[in-house]
């Protein structure tokens, strides 16, 4: 189960309505806190022992202690019953060490578990678990689809059902990648988003790649797949972001920027048939008011220094493995 502090794109990604980057790199976290790094070194264990005890799939939970399901930004009450919504819990001191205090506005509210089930029956649903083909949300109700093979194209995207060509041609999330065919020469990934009905606007699609090279060091890529708007890539790599419409004295925002959906098929161009690999798909939204936004809205009081106003919530998909 990962928080969504486990899933920020990179410094940058994370500086978004909350730091800038070099803070942001001041405050990065430690190593091993991603997901991505226990998904390495599963692939450097297998390298060495023949087999992957990292091998797992992404859901999202609350993490919280109130017996309420309440992931949304908008109705967060709290990780326990000291600090539900009231004038001064965003002061509340949440936990306290030698090394510091963590406040109550330093928590996030997430997350979800979404399943991809062929029915809605407890077997179903469990049968889905068990092969992995779920993602998580940090509270949106994004829909996310996420296909691995060697021979997608955008025609399969565009034909508006892109899992019958998903299933027919590949393997969805949690999946393993069939073996290479002599014809491809890498393999095509298929994901597909839309955005939550009542809530906002798509920024980018991206997709996370891990591997671990000849002498048994593992490397990490994030790779814009699909975005939103006039924007481009720039000479550093870089997508600029897409803008922030958050009202912080109202506690709104509007979809004027973003995209209702976002998908796209896509070739990895780093590949290398020798190296073992993971892929993930992770979907960003357009920046939306945080929980202490709406509390200072809502109680008319000010926001502690430093505490950020907007956040990006997302969406990661479990992966799909490549094997030599």
């Amino acid at each position: 189960m990962l928080s969504p502090n486990d899933e920020f794109a990179d410094y940058e990604t994370w500086a978004v309505g909350n730091l800038d980057a070099s803070e942001a790199k001041s405050n990065a976290m430690l190593a091993g806190e991603y997901a991505r790094e226990a998904l390495k070194r599963g692939l450097a264990i297998e390298s060495k022992l023949g087999t992957n005890p990292y091998k797992f799939g992404m859901i999202g939970s609350t993490d919280s202690h109130t017996s309420l399901a309440t992931t949304e930004e908008d109705n967060f009450f709290g990780k326990h019953a000291g600090y539900e919504p009231k004038p001064g819990r965003l002061d509340h001191p949440f936990m306290e060490s030698e090394a510091g205090t963590i406040y109550a506005w330093q928590q996030v509210a997430s997350g979800l578990a979404a399943v991809w089930a062929s029915d809605n029956t407890r077997e179903a649903l469990f049968d889905a678990m068990e092969r992995k083909e779920v993602y998580a949300t940090t509270g949106s109700r994004m829909g996310v689809r996420f296909f691995g093979g060697w021979e997608f194209s955008e025609q399969d995207l565009n034909s508006r059902q892109p899992a019958f060509a998903g299933y027919d041609k590949g393997v969805p999330m949690g999946g393993d990648l069939p073996a290479k065919p002599s014809t491809s020469p890498a393999p095509t990934f298929m994901v597909y988003s839309l955005r939550d009905p009542v809530g906002a606007n798509l920024d980018r699609v991206q997709i996370v790649k891990g591997w671990v090279d000849g002498n048994g060091n593992t490397h990490e890529k994030v790779y814009d797949v699909a975005w939103s708007g006039e924007r481009r890539i720039g000479a550093d790599g870089k997508l600029p972001p897409v803008g922030n419409t958050v009202d912080v004295a109202n506690a709104n925002w509007t979809n004027t920027i973003g995209a209702a959906e976002l998908g796209t098929v896509w070739t990895d161009p780093d590949f290398d048939a020798s190296q073992s690999a993971v892929y993930y798909a992770r979907v960003i939204e357009i920046p939306t008011p945080r929980w202490s936004t709406y509390d200072a809205f809502r109680f008319g009081i000010s926001l502690p220094e430093g505490a950020p106003t907007s956040t990006q919530e997302r969406a990661y998909t479990s992966p799909i493995w490549y094997t030599p």
